[in-house]
């Protein structure tokens, strides 16, 4: 009916919302306006970025989808329609830097490595926000990352390491030299250290590169590359140390 029609237009993530004489209109997104042509000429943010010099592009997809009737395969789609838009106007690599909530993780990580990403960067924390009880208000605030946001990096480059072409970067809970050890042993060609610095300072990045030469000399690792990979899922003397096949043996661990 025409309330669904409406309301499945307005929460589609290429419309955007617009007030004007106070009434509430809905214009089409960019790549439906009318002036398309016109719209697709003008300077885009990506080419300026690449023609000031960027080695490399990182796109970080913050998107929420908040219609029911939307399915995962739009959701999907959204993100890939995004990183060919992006490939078609640029000629530098394009990082994606992805959520963990997709239906079939390992299928979208494919889908973006088929469709040109050069790296998948794993994984983007979206904030949540926090209500305030004095004030009655919605209230964000930003919780800095710990050693235990790790393991679901871990766990999923340990599992596409290999599987996809495209590199792929670890973000989130690394705290230490032996974190970032970790994730280039389950594959990751990039680790990323944000929490840590804030809480540590800048000059905390010669402790971890220290951290890191040291348990290499003990263990007589001659290079990064060596390690790299090593422990991944297809490697791994357990692959099944990956999977729920793992469950029990956890609990029992305790």
């Amino acid at each position: 009916d025409r309330d669904e029609v409406e309301h499945r237009h307005r929460h589609r993530p290429d419309a955007i919302a617009a007030e004007d004489d106070g009434e509430h209109e809905l214009v089409p997104g960019v790549e439906e306006h009318e002036d398309r042509e016109r719209q697709e000429d003008r300077d885009r943010p990506d080419e300026r970025l690449e023609q000031a010099g960027a080695d490399a592009l990182e796109l970080n997809i913050y998107y929420i989808p908040l219609d029911i009737y939307m399915t995962s395969a739009e959701v999907e789609q959204a993100y890939i329609d995004i990183v060919e838009a992006v490939k078609r106007v640029v000629h530098i690599p394009v990082a994606v830097k992805l959520g963990p909530y997709f239906s079939n993780l390992a299928h979208m990580a494919w889908r973006l490595d088929e469709c040109g990403a050069g790296a998948l960067v794993l994984f983007n924390r979206f904030y949540q926000p926090d209500f305030n009880l004095e004030a009655l208000e919605v209230h964000p605030q930003i919780l800095l990352s710990t050693p235990q946001s790790l393991r679901l990096p871990l766990r999923w480059i340990a599992m596409l390491h290999s599987r996809v072409r495209a590199d792929l970067a670890a973000t989130g809970g690394i705290h230490s030299g032996k974190d970032a050890l970790k994730l280039l042993m389950a594959g990751a060609d990039v680790t990323m250290m944000c929490s840590a610095l804030l809480r540590h300072g800048i000059s905390y990045i010669g402790v971890v590169e220290r951290e890191m030469l040291d348990w290499m000399e003990r263990y007589e690792y001659e290079s990064v590359r060596e390690m790299q990979g090593s422990m991944s899922q297809r490697n791994a003397s357990d692959p099944a140390a990956f999977e729920r096949a793992q469950y029990i043996r956890t609990l029992q661990s305790y």
